[in-house]
């Protein structure tokens, strides 16, 4: 039967290795390892249950334990019972088709690789973070009390804050401590696309459905299904887009651009804005019934400036990060530099943060980062006014993560305008 079954396996493309016994697949464990083992109850020596048991101290939890599924005769029920209460994936009774075995593996191979991408999600999930999980005090303290309340349940969440605070990562964070982080988690930035665009790239489009749609495009919202949306900027997203997400939501059905059929949309919704949706609410910009569907529980990230006490942990964290990246031994900060970082405004939150550690990281040739390093330390600034405007200007940008027309907005001039501005002081679009 081993040899039989390892052909088997071998012919559908599984990698296999082979064992007489409980001893030397232990042996064989502690060199290659294997994601998969199929274990016999009876056998000389070590019975299955036995090795199961070993193999579980030498792998005692994590993505990284192999996946046990028992064989045993009809009399050894009770063995591969008791097997599965101490964490065997399932079990299967001799004689049995092999066809039946192969779906049984398939399936284990699934949910290993599951529990493989979601440990790995895990990992960049707690290394990215300390962006947000700092000292835990003050405004972060309270975001992070919302987030263990709220994550487990299916209640859409509405992340409000200024851009560069980390309403993506916290969504991210959401999804991955949520019951469908084994589903995918899909992100869309509705502030950088046009209606026609976003219209199509939520709701996808039937062959046909205006020029250029020369074959089915399955939506965002569509590929969300079992999984989480994230709304980037719902506030950007124009009246009649509203309109279809509204009912999308309501009836959890959509229906492509150009096509007349129902598709399934289950999913658990996230959305952020930097804007005041109740002020728009009111001015008539938003829908309010959609406003009362994604506002259901609201989490606002405070600003950098709010939370002064996280400045010094997250500029070390920065520097621990490009110092891998670069190869770098850069030891800290010098108590000027450190001073320059905690009292600057940060306009541009946690992501400005990290842009002038990177680059401080650069600049630097010895062995603590100094105050010189940063751009906005310099000793003689220029104060015409000018200077000002081309500073401030670039500091909406940043802000506005650099979409024109909502600067143009926020600055009360229109786009022309800015453009104009742009191009006198050169300043560019990434």
């Amino acid at each position: 039967m081993r040899s039989s079954l390892a052909a088997w396996f071998r012919d559908e493309g599984y990698v296999v290795s082979t064992a007489a016994g409980g001893k030397q697949a232990l042996e064989q464990l502690t060199g290659d390892g294997a994601d998969i083992l199929l274990v016999d109850v009876k056998m000389p020596g070590m019975d299955g249950l036995e090795l199961q048991r070993r193999v579980y101290e030498l792998h005692p939890g994590g993505a990284s334990r192999p996946t046990v599924i028992i064989m045993t005769a009809y009399a050894a029920v009770e063995t591969a019972v008791q097997a599965l209460k101490e964490g065997a994936y399932d079990y299967i009774v001799k004689p049995f088709d092999p066809e039946q075995l192969s779906r049984l593996v398939r399936k284990a191979a699934e949910r290993y690789t599951l529990l493989s991408e979601n440990q790995a999600l895990k990992q960049r999930i707690e290394a990215a973070a300390p962006h947000l999980i700092t000292s835990g005090q003050g405004g972060m303290g309270r975001v992070f009390e919302q987030l263990e309340q709220v994550a487990p349940t299916e209640t859409s969440v509405l992340v409000t804050g200024e851009s560069g605070t980390g309403k993506e990562l916290l969504a991210r964070l959401l999804h991955a401590r949520s019951g469908r982080r084994f589903g995918p988690m899909v992100v869309v930035n509705c502030g950088a696309l046009a209606q026609g665009v976003l219209e199509s790239e939520l709701f996808g489009h039937e062959r046909g459905a205006f020029t250029g749609a020369v074959g089915r495009h399955r939506g965002k919202l569509e590929l969300a299904h079992d999984g989480t949306l994230f709304l980037d900027e719902i506030g950007d997203v124009p009246p009649k887009v509203q309109v279809d997400l509204l009912r999308v939501l309501e009836e959890r059905v959509l229906t492509r651009v150009g096509g007349n059929t129902s598709v399934p949309a289950n999913f658990r919704l996230i959305t952020a804005t930097h804007c005041d949706l109740g002020q728009m609410v009111e001015r008539g910009e938003f829908r309010q019934d959609l406003y009362f569907r994604i506002n259901v529980f609201c989490i606002e990230l405070p600003p950098l400036r709010q939370r002064p006490e996280d400045i010094p942990l997250l500029a070390q964290h920065f520097l621990a990060l490009f110092n891998a990246q670069t190869n770098r031994r850069i030891e800290g900060f010098s108590a000027g530099a450190m001073a320059s970082l905690c009292n600057h405004d940060w306009p541009g939150n946690v992501r400005e943060l990290q842009n002038a550690i990177e680059r401080a990281v650069v600049m630097c040739r010895g062995a603590q980062i100094e105050q010189e390093h940063f751009p906005f330390t310099a000793a003689t600034p220029d104060l015409s006014l000018s200077a000002m405007e081309q500073a401030h200007i670039r500091r909406v940008l940043a802000a506005c993560e650099h979409n024109v027309s909502l600067a143009a907005r926020t600055l009360g001039i229109d786009r022309v305008t800015l453009y104009n501005k742009m191009k006198k002081f050169g300043i560019d679009r990434p």
